[in-house]
Order: structure tokens, then sequence, then C-alpha cells
């Protein structure tokens, strides 16, 4: 089965494997750390709750039937410790059977979580995970050569996660076509990060040309992928090398991470052998089973037939960002950034033990990664993904699909929900029960350089008006 093999892809399936698997080894401790306070039973958004309203609808989750936080639990640790097993290289050392149930089971798994996360599993990257994972399945074990099928479809999938990510961006605000999108960028994407006021402040001309550099990359590079060698290889460090320059800029989860894995999918073994010499012995395989050849072809046509629809979006003028085409989340579409926000808003949360609900001392809840008080500097989150902090960021541009959770967790602060608590950077009352909680909207930018040399502080803010005016326990129960 000599043309079924790609013998110079080791090298990128040792890569793709683990890292994907790690990626999915951070989804799982976050679900571990998050998911019960966000949407367990006694959660913002509680999962028994949606699937009574939802039924079949929400799609494939072993949760249907039946929710307990400790069934989630077991669901995750499972899948943690099945991703260590990857990453440490165990399933690829037997049969291709092996890897091949572990990453469905890990697939299967977050499937389900997803399935049920509702808008705090809402996000792009969830879907590419996913896919990433269904695809590493069949990349086979150390025995077999890799499937060369394999590594095509890992490299569509770039290319529908870098054209599709281009292709919203010029069809969607005029600050991509006119190159500007940078001078607001850095300041107003959703999590920045430690380095993200240096960004925001380097000369205008050339935010001019990281945009176009940027429509470089995700609307020539992509095609390159399917080039032959070495020119392939030189696509994907391009597509690396941005992808770095993003996770350097901001916090987006797991989603650059998880692309520059995808990206070695069109990395060669002679090219990775000119960068790194010890990786030029070839490995030995032995033959490949027929029935791994016939279920490689099997789901190759799967993507095949899949694939419709994404391609037909792309070409679309009323292109959809980030939308799954089917319950399995395969074969989606892929996009970030189609509009970019020109002015900061934050909502702020407040909470006094006063009786006097216009008293003025009100003290501040402060989340883990999204901008509150202005000495407090951005911090580096990602690849983990805090959910709460992102839905908060939704939050203040007016999204209605985040105001039923937002209800629900000024409610377990005023009744110092210790889960919910464990969410934020700091409670302001130690575990103590506020007599009233609000929430103020304020308008957020960052400092010049001669404000931060004689502050200290990256961020300037102002009131900018009311979201949620003081509520007591009795209140807040009453709007349930």
């Amino acid at each position: 089965m000599d043309w079924f093999g790609a013998e110079t892809y080791d090298a990128a399936r040792f890569v793709l494997q683990r890292g994907i698997a790690a990626v999915y080894l951070v989804a799982f401790v976050a679900v571990l750390r998050q998911f019960r306070p966000l949407l367990g039973e006694h959660g913002l958004l509680p999962v028994p709750r949606f699937v009574d309203r939802v039924g079949a609808r929400a799609g494939p989750t072993l949760f249907r039937r039946w929710y307990s936080d400790r069934l989630l639990l077991v669901a995750g640790w499972v899948g943690a410790v099945l991703a260590v097993s990857v990453v440490v290289g165990l399933p690829q050392s037997g049969p291709p059977w092996v890897p091949m149930l572990v990453f469905l089971a890990m697939y299967g798994i977050y499937l389900s979580i997803v399935n049920v996360g509702q808008v705090f599993y809402g996000f792009g990257w969830e879907s590419l995970l996913l896919e990433a994972g269904f695809l590493a399945a069949f990349l086979g074990s150390d025995q077999v050569a890799t499937p060369i099928t394999v590594i095509v479809m890992f490299r569509w999938l770039v290319f529908r996660v870098e054209f599709g990510a281009g292709m919203i961006k010029m069809r969607g605000d005029v600050v991509w076509r006119d190159l500007t999108a940078l001078y607001y960028h850095h300041e107003t994407q959703p999590m920045p990060g430690p380095l993200s006021w240096f960004f925001h402040h380097l000369p205008r001309p050339l935010h001019k040309v990281e945009v176009a550099a940027n429509h470089v990359t995700q609307l020539i590079v992509p095609f390159l992928l399917f080039a032959p060698q070495p020119v392939a290889s030189v696509a994907a460090a391009i597509v690396v090398v941005t992808q770095l320059w993003l996770v350097l800029s901001g916090n987006f989860a797991w989603l650059n991470w998880l692309t520059m894995l995808l990206a070695f999918s069109a990395v060669g073994d002679e090219a990775l052998a000119t960068l790194v010499p010890a990786t030029a012995s070839p490995a030995a395989h032995g033959p490949t089973p027929v029935w791994f050849v016939v279920v490689v072809l099997a789901v190759t046509a799967l993507v095949l037939v899949l694939s419709w629809w994404p391609a037909k979006n792309l070409l679309s003028k009323h292109q959809a960002m980030n939308a799954s085409f089917n319950r399995w989340h395969l074969v989606g579409a892929y996009g970030a950034f189609g509009s970019i926000t020109r002015r900061r808003s934050e909502v702020v949360v407040e909470g006094t033990d006063d009786d006097d609900p216009f008293t003025t001392d009100w003290r501040e809840y402060e989340f883990r990664g999204k901008p509150g008080p202005t000495g407090r500097w951005p911090r580096q989150f990602a690849p983990y993904h805090l959910r709460l902090d992102w839905g908060m960021w939704f939050l203040a541009l007016g999204s209605p699909s985040q105001h039923g959770w937002f209800t629900a967790f000024l409610l377990r602060l005023l009744e110092a929900d210790p889960a919910t608590l464990r969410l934020l950077h700091r409670d302001p009352f130690d575990g103590a029960r506020p007599r009233y909680v609000r929430a103020r909207v304020f308008r957020y930018r960052y400092t010049t350089v001669e404000e931060l040399r004689r502050t200290r502080q990256c961020w300037v803010r102002r009131e900018d008006g009311i979201l949620v005016a003081p509520q007591d326990l009795a209140s807040m129960r009453g709007f349930r």
C-alpha cells in the first residue's frame, strides 16, 4: 500500500497527535475547573434545564437522558487521562486501532460537553478542536505509515481556518480593507494579554503593514499548503509565525495554538530535518492493515461530501462565521473578527455590605482575565479558556444571549456561592454575603506612554451607565 502511506510525514503525525491531545488536556482541565459553576446542576445555565427544554435538538451528547455533576466529573477526568496518554505516546506504540479509539473517545466526550454548553461553549475553536480530534483518530500508530489522505484533510482544515478568516475580514468591516483595523483591535479585543498595550502603541504605519501581511497570510498562503515540498513547508512556517504573533498580542484560548499545530500537516520530514537534523532518520513501518485503509478512505469520502457546505460558504456573499453544518461539528466554517469594535466597554460588578443601597462603599469583584481595576496589568492565560470572562466581554457589547446567565451570576454573588466565587480573581468580601450588588458600564482605553510613565497604570476608565441598579437577594430571586 505504498500509495496510501506518506513516509515523509512521520514528524507531522508526531506533532499532530501529541499537540492535539495536549489541547484536549487543556480543554478538559477547563471543564473540570469551570463547568459545574457555569453549567452544572446549580450552575448559571443548568444543563438539566437546557436538555429538558431542547431535547434531541441539543445534538449527540452523553447527557441527554441524564446529567449529574458527578457524571460530568467522570467524563472530564476520563478525557484528561486519555489526553495525557497520547501526549506521552502510549496509544501510538500499539496497533492503529488503539489511538483511533482513544481519539474518538476524547472527541465523543468533548462533543457531549459542547452540545450542552450553550453560550459558554459557543466559540469557533470548540468545533475546531472537535474536528481536529476526529481527524487525528485516523493518523494511525507508529506501526504504520502516515495516511496521506488524512494529512491532506488536515491541510484542508487549516485552509478553512485561514482563508475563511481572511474572507470574512474582506467582506466585513471597512477597517480591514483600508488597513486601519489594528488602530483599534489590540485595545478592544476580548481579552488583552501582557503585551497588548505595547502592540497597540506600535507606529500606525506598522499597523497597516501588519494588516496587509495578515491578508497575504490568510488569502494567498493557504493555497500554498497544497503545493509540492518544500513550498508547502514554507507556507506552514508562515502560518506558524503569524499565529505566534497573535499569541503574543492577545488571549484567544487555544485558537492560535491549535492552528499552529494543524499547520504542521504541511511540514515534510525532509524540510524539518534541515532545521532539526535529529529527525532525519526515517521510522520503520510494518504493512498497513487492509481494514485501516478501508476505514481511512471511508472517512476521507465522508469529509469530501461534508466539504460541500463550507466550500459553498467560503464563496458566498453572505459568508457565515464559525458555523457548524451538522450536529457532529465536523467540516465546519471558521473565521474571526469580521467586524472590529472601536471603543472598549466593560461591565464592572460591585457589591456592598451596607444596608443603604445608595452608599458610596461599593467594592469591585475582580475577574481573572478581563480588564478591571485600571492598575491591574493583563495576564497571559491562553491556551486556557476563561469562559466567564469571555461572556462578560459579549455582555458589554450588548449581546442579549448573555443576560440570562448574568442575572443568575449576580444572584450567586449575593449568595456568596463558593463555586462561583472560585471563578473570580478576587472576592472583596472574602466569602461573606454582600447586602447589595450592582453592575455599571465603563468605557476603557489604554493609557498613553506618558500616562503609563506617570501613573504606572495601563488603563483609563470612566463610567458610561448603569446596567443593573443595586439589587438585594430578595429582588434578584424575584427575577428567576
